[in-house]
């Protein structure tokens, strides 16, 4: 698929316990480094010291952005989900699967978009690119949606450790 390196795609079964980890890559990251240097550029040009300030500060804000939403990790920890972008991993959320109470694949919309915010259509949405998804209930109807290129697989993930805890959806 354009737009995808897939790093990491593993699904293992061992007796009674599923791991599961996967790492998507977007080209996002990409847009906000241009940016990064374009600010860096414009900082640097500029004579007025306060702007470039601006500029410089700006360019190093785009720049972690551009190092922390790189790739979107979904992986087993035990008792939880954790759910984090990277490389420089500033943005992570733990899910415990005890708190699962149902799971969905599906599609996201163009308004739900990427990155961490609150949808539209309500609930928390992580998501790094593309439009498949998961949607996780948990603690009464709490609800958040976890964008990735291997929705089959991490619902399949979900649902058995939402089973595994009485949790069944």
């Amino acid at each position: 698929m354009v737009g995808h390196n897939f790093q990491i795609k593993d699904l293992h079964r061992h007796a009674s316990i599923m791991q599961y980890h996967h790492t998507q890559t977007a080209p996002l990251y990409l847009l906000l480094f241009v940016i990064s240097v374009g600010l860096f550029i414009a900082a640097w040009s500029i004579p007025e010291v306060i702007v470039q300030g601006v500029m410089a500060i700006s360019g190093a804000l785009m720049f972690l952005l551009a190092v922390s939403f790189r790739e979107l990790t979904v992986s087993d920890e035990g008792s939880e989900l954790l759910i984090s972008f990277g490389p420089l991993p500033v943005f992570r959320r733990r899910l415990k699967f005890a708190e699962i109470e149902k799971v969905a694949q599906t599609k996201s919309t163009i308004m739900d978009g990427w990155g961490i915010h609150m949808s539209p259509s309500g609930g928390w949405v992580w998501n790094l690119w593309g439009y498949d998804c998961v949607d996780v209930w948990y603690r009464e109807g709490r609800k958040i949606r976890i964008g990735t290129d291997d929705a089959a697989g991490l619902a399949q993930f979900l649902q058995e450790k939402a089973d595994q805890n009485g949790n069944g959806c």
